[in-house]
């Protein structure tokens, strides 16, 4: 019985490969509409920046990651493959499970996240209308782990909504993109309309100013922000090929995401600022959370609305991001026995197990320890992937070797020691970063400030560094497969 292959890993047929630009779009901007990329320029405002200089650091950030996700978005539209197993080539038949876990974790805890803003979502808006007293709610706990009744009872009612979509598989996951598309952007649009409509003054939004004394203060708090924001999506750069692999060709899925992500991520950020700037005039203070503005709309109507779109937009994201590759990362472990439907469960039980509300309460672990550390460990697995396939085999694949655990990917016991040794030490130079930030001993960090400086650089120096070291660790390069005929 064939070991490494099963029916939602084997390559998609050109019947499967149905998903055109739209869909593509859809699925990024189902993906980049959700709470996090609403509040993603607070933290960046808060360190002094001008609303205009939050908004380009998001554009760039997002303009830098579309590159290797179009890039390794190339191996699943040309050749039907997911993640894993275009992993095989790189790190070997069994070593590829080695990258494909490391994003999975990172998915699993996304996903927990999400399903957590979700239900606090709901949580929020059923107390504003009254149906149930948070004062109340908010006097108990859990079984002590900082989670109420009523707070667990919306985590896991969002939570089953998510488990119907994993059920139901891919096919699901592409219907409710491409439909709660055009409803978010709308959602988006109408809530940037309203705050442009009670503000006395239009132009007072746009008249916020860099709090920056000089030029060195903002270098040094755009880069780690900007390597934040290519964090945000770096695990997505990774297993595109999850979605591209039913794409019907290379210029649907290259398009797909030029115009959906990078117009889609600013575009929000924008909104999220220019409604949060609103909220000041309005209310006096500023309001960041978009559930917290939710609640005081007054309206019961405009409420239910708003939870809708609230929890539609966090559905499409995690489906989307932190399902798909984890499902099928689980699923390569042991193609015969687990499914991408039972490693789509698995993700949602890990995803509950994590406790994501600790892990999203916590700004300064949310920010610096998790979005840049798994840059950290991301990045270099994109530089090995994009230095195997479009360097040494020019992207030319034998893919009945990907399947095969004698072939010629099984390299030694199915593990390429090479590309195993190029991450590790890719992975190093940030690592004492890491630990600093992790430890939040600010006054005293473990290593010296200059570990802080290559960290807050951490996912540019971790590709980088996969791609040179395993280029140089791989003699004779490896011969491209001959050409499809």
């Amino acid at each position: 019985m064939p070991v490494l292959i099963n029916d939602d890993l084997k390559p998609t047929t050109l019947q499967q490969r149905t998903w055109t630009t739209w869909h593509i779009a859809a699925l990024w901007i189902g993906m980049a509409v959700c709470i996090p990329t609403y509040t993603l320029a607070a933290g960046m405002i808060e360190l002094g920046m001008s609303w205009w200089q939050a908004v380009l650091t998001v554009a760039l950030g997002n303009c830098i990651v579309l590159i290797p996700m179009v890039l390794n978005g190339h191996a699943g539209a040309k050749y039907g493959i997911p993640f894993p197993v275009l992993m095989r080539a790189s790190f070997g038949t069994v070593g590829a499970n080695i990258p494909a876990m490391a994003r999975a974790i990172v998915a699993c805890g996304w996903f927990g996240i999400q399903t957590w803003i979700g239900g606090d979502a709901i949580y929020q808006v059923i107390g504003a209308v009254g149906w149930i007293d948070i004062t109340s709610d908010r006097a108990s706990n859990m079984l002590g782990i900082g989670l109420t009744p009523w707070q667990g009872v919306c985590f896991l009612a969002f939570w089953g909504m998510n488990v119907y979509f994993i059920w139901n598989g891919i096919k699901a996951i592409k219907w409710l993109e491409a439909w709660a598309a055009p409803f978010l952007i709308l959602a988006g649009l109408v809530l940037l309309a309203w705050a442009m409509w009670k503000v006395e003054s239009v132009s007072k939004l746009f008249s916020q100013g860099s709090r920056f004394t000089s030029t060195g203060e903002f270098w040094k708090t755009f880069w780690p922000q900007l390597t934040a924001m290519v964090g945000f999506w770096a695990t997505l750069s990774l297993n595109i090929p999850d979605f591209t692999r039913y794409a019907k060709n290379q210029k649907t899925q290259a398009w797909g995401q030029a115009l959906g992500l990078p117009t889609t991520m600013t575009l929000f950020c924008f909104i999220g600022i220019m409604v949060t700037s609103s909220t000041v005039m309005i209310y006096g203070h500023a309001i960041w959370d978009p559930v917290a503005l939710v609640v005081r709309f007054g309206s019961l109507p405009a409420i239910i609305i708003s939870l809708v779109a609230l929890s539609v937009a966090t559905l499409t994201t995690n489906l989307a991001a932190n399902v798909v590759s984890p499902a099928n990362d689980f699923a390569n472990l042991a193609p015969h026995r687990i499914s991408y439907r039972t490693g789509g469960m698995i993700t949602a039980v890990i995803g509950i197990v994590m406790m994501p509300w600790y892990l999203y309460n916590n700004l300064s672990a949310y920010i610096f320890t998790w979005l840049i550390g798994y840059s950290a460990l991301l990045g270099p697995i994109a530089g090995i992937m994009l230095c195997d396939y479009f360097i040494l085999r020019r992207s030319r694949l034998d893919v009945d070797a990907l399947y095969d655990a004698k072939g010629q990917y099984s390299y030694t016991n199915g593990v390429n020691w090479r590309a195993v040794v190029a991450l590790v030490l890719a992975v190093a130079p940030n690592l004492p970063g890491f630990i600093n930030a992790a430890s939040g001993r600010k006054d005293n960090p473990l290593f010296p400030p200059a570990f802080d400086v290559i960290y807050g650089y951490a996912w540019f120096v971790g590709l980088a560094l996969g791609a040179v070291i395993y280029y140089l660790l791989t003699p004779g390069r490896p011969s491209p497969a001959p050409p499809i005929r």
